[in-house]
């Protein structure tokens, strides 16, 4: 691109916990002088941060890394989805990059792999304090952890093996002690 500040898309999908990393990717572009631009259009790179919960999230997440390669062809992947990367390159082998969850520094690396780090002046920058933000100035989501809270087949699964082990540890110590 002739623009002297290269311009990143970003496309942003899943929970809240999705939300709270790619405001602080954003903010890490932003800090670095890059442009944030909603678009695939006359955008140097795209970055989409996946899901992976639930197959509708990752289709939804296949379907716009495809979408992001049609319009621009220069692609970097994160998020939950990132972790699962053959079934990503299995579906999209032109994928410049796939990093997995929780992945700040090495998608920031990635980045400068293909755009160069813009000349800049972080002294003059216009990043808020506390980061860019993508909800509303209201409100603000606070991440204290990996992973999720719901009740899906595969948290249900581990808890019984838990019971089952906790339980099964129970009955043999009971025995020992008779």
């Amino acid at each position: 691109m002739q623009n002297s500040t290269p311009n990143i898309g970003f496309v942003s999908l899943g929970c809240p916990k999705n939300l709270v990393d790619s405001e602080r990717i954003l903010t890490e572009l932003r800090s670095d002088g890059y442009n944030i631009v909603p678009s695939y259009e006359n955008v140097d790179l795209v970055i989409v941060n996946t899901c992976g919960f639930i197959d509708s999230a990752v289709q939804e997440s296949l379907e716009a890394i495809g979408e992001a390669l049609e319009e621009n062809g220069r692609v970097i992947v994160t998020g939950c989805l990132g972790a699962k990367e053959d079934r990503i390159r299995e579906v999209h082998p032109k994928v410049l990059e796939v990093t997995g969850p929780h992945s700040y520094e090495a998608v920031m690396e990635q980045v400068h792999k293909y755009v160069p780090k813009p000349r800049h002046n972080p002294y003059l920058s216009l990043v808020p304090k506390q980061g860019v933000k993508l909800t509303p100035k209201h409100y603000a989501y606070l991440k204290i952890s990996e992973g999720c809270d719901h009740r899906c087949t595969f948290v249900l699964f581990l808890q019984c093996v838990a019971i089952w082990k906790a339980d099964l540890s129970l009955r043999c110590w009971m025995k020992l002690n008779v």
